[in-house]
């Protein structure tokens, strides 16, 4: 069989994602940010997402075939997330696939954006293939994920994941606390060269022995977003400058221990040798760092993706389509929509029972 042709489709949050990838080698990987029309919010409004997507779309398709120097005629399959992520910016995607699909009569393949995020380090040609099982530790905007990948196409589970906000959110959300721009996550980076990362002991959620027999795998970051939030308050109460640089750095360490711990536990509980990293606040410097650093004393082999597959991307959700082909796996039917809580063990969504001969 040919390595299958397939333009994916990602337009899960605030970034329009479209990819073309031949079986797992990446011909293009475009992406339109609307981040700049969510700044002045402060955070990502579903609202200006979903009119952002409608406006990039086909601008952006236009810019991934002429990368990839192919037509849409050339294409063997269309791919698109259709969940989890927000309603209305996953239903621009969602419409423009189906109509894509139908008007060039090519199967579609309705993916989960998560395991999207897997996906992407197949698109990297000098790594070794992945192995499995691997636990995967996916950390971004909308999500806080911990996942034991036994198969990509087949056998995903959810370990455990944030109970309230994602790791990317806390970032936001404590960078307008410090009064830094947005995003929060690379300001709080560069705030933090300068600072002590001990000179604040923030908690660490869920990390208490009374909090790991339930919640051993989940992440909870509101209760260190409001104990920065109160040491802030007590700072300009006292009239004494906020530390921005140590509360930063601290902060940040407080984030990066608690991903990092939970995921080598996880490595460690289910005999799994592996770690991959995926999803944007991987491009935190100190949580690379520290994974790598840690991983490497526990015997853990760590792979992170290029930077720019860790961001939501249309690439990986054409990686993850050409796979479900590759292993024989039916379009998806027309059967399906947007699913902003589509659970990961979908890894398809509405895969056609036969295909009609």
């Amino acid at each position: 069989m040919t390595e299958p042709l397939v333009l994916g489709i990602e337009t899960s949050c605030d970034e329009t994602g479209i990819g073309i990838v031949r079986g797992r080698t990446l011909l293009s990987n475009t992406i339109a940010s609307s981040m700049d029309e969510h700044s002045r919010y402060g955070g990502v409004v579903p609202e200006v997402a979903a009119r952002a997507h409608l406006e990039a779309l086909q601008p952006s398709i236009d810019a991934a075939l002429d990368e990839a120097g192919v037509s849409l005629r050339d294409l063997d399959a269309v791919a698109v997330t259709s969940g989890p992520g927000l309603a209305g910016a996953l239903m621009v995607g969602v419409g423009a696939a189906k109509g894509l699909a139908v008007s060039l009569d090519k199967p579609l393949y309705a993916v989960n954006h998560l395991v999207g995020h897997i996906a992407a380090d197949i698109l990297t040609p000098e790594s070794e293939p992945l192995e499995y099982p691997t636990v995967a530790l996916l950390v971004s905007g909308g999500h806080t994920s911990l996942l034991h990948v036994r198969d990509l196409t087949t056998d995903v589970e959810m370990l455990g994941e944030t109970m309230d906000d994602a790791a990317g959110e806390a970032f936001d959300k404590v960078a307008r606390l410090l009064s830094l721009p947005y995003p929060g996550g690379p300001e709080i980076d560069r705030a933090a060269v300068d600072g002590d990362p001990d000179a604040i002991r923030f908690p660490r959620g869920l990390s208490r022995a009374s909090d790991m027999a339930k919640h051993r795998y989940d992440f909870s970051f509101s209760g260190l977003k409001t104990a920065v939030a109160r040491w802030v308050e007590r700072c300009e109460a006292d009239g004494v400058p906020v530390p921005v640089a140590d509360v930063a750095a601290s902060f940040r360490e407080a984030v990066v221990d608690v991903l990092v711990t939970k995921a080598l536990a996880a490595c460690a509980d289910l005999g799994v040798p592996r770690l991959l990293l995926g999803g944007g606040v991987i491009a935190n410097r100190r949580l690379r760092e520290v994974a790598l650093s840690r991983a490497e004393a526990a015997g853990v082999t760590v792979r992170i993706p290029p930077l720019s597959l860790c961001t939501d991307n249309g690439a990986m959700i054409a990686a993850l389509a050409a796979e479900l082909i590759s292993s024989g796996r039916h379009p998806s039917t027309l059967a399906f929509g947007a699913d902003s809580t589509l659970p990961v063990t979908e890894i398809q969504v509405a895969e056609r029972l036969t295909v009609p001969s």
